[in-house]
């Protein structure tokens, strides 16, 4: 049975505490969303990326977002208590556009994420970081 759209509304309300933090390079919204043993995996400029959200973090506070920031939330997956979520970033520090996954579980009534995996768009990579 599918999910009703309040509670897809509700997986994008959550989401969008990770959007906020990056658009405007302040961590505080992200960390209520995030457990803290949440962890992180990805590729930054060919760098893998692995451990603690509190990489996620020193990103976000230490890289603006830029004027031509721009999100997208689909909401790929919801069970009762677990939600994929997909976020489409561009134009990160304005210049990198991401894809990001953000896998949700339902704790205490409110949904937070365990796990965020990203995948750096290749034409965005700098070829000065590469490794």
């Amino acid at each position: 049975m599918r999910s009703k759209i309040e509670d897809y509304n509700a997986v994008v309300e959550a989401a969008s505490k990770f959007t906020k933090s990056v658009a405007e390079g302040n961590s505080e919204y992200a960390k209520e969303l995030f457990t803290e043993d949440a962890c992180l995996f990805g590729f930054l400029n060919g760098k893998l990326e692995r451990g603690s959200i509190e990489q996620f973090y020193h990103n976000v506070d230490t890289v603006g977002a830029g004027d031509a920031f721009k999100t997208r939330i689909d909401v790929l997956e919801l069970e009762e208590t677990l939600a994929v979520v997909r976020v489409l970033e561009e134009g990160w520090g304005g210049t990198i556009d991401f894809t990001d996954v953000l896998l949700l579980l339902k704790i205490d009534g409110e949904w937070k994420c365990v796990a965020k995996a990203y995948n750096q768009n290749s034409n965005t990579i700098s070829d000065s970081k590469r490794q």
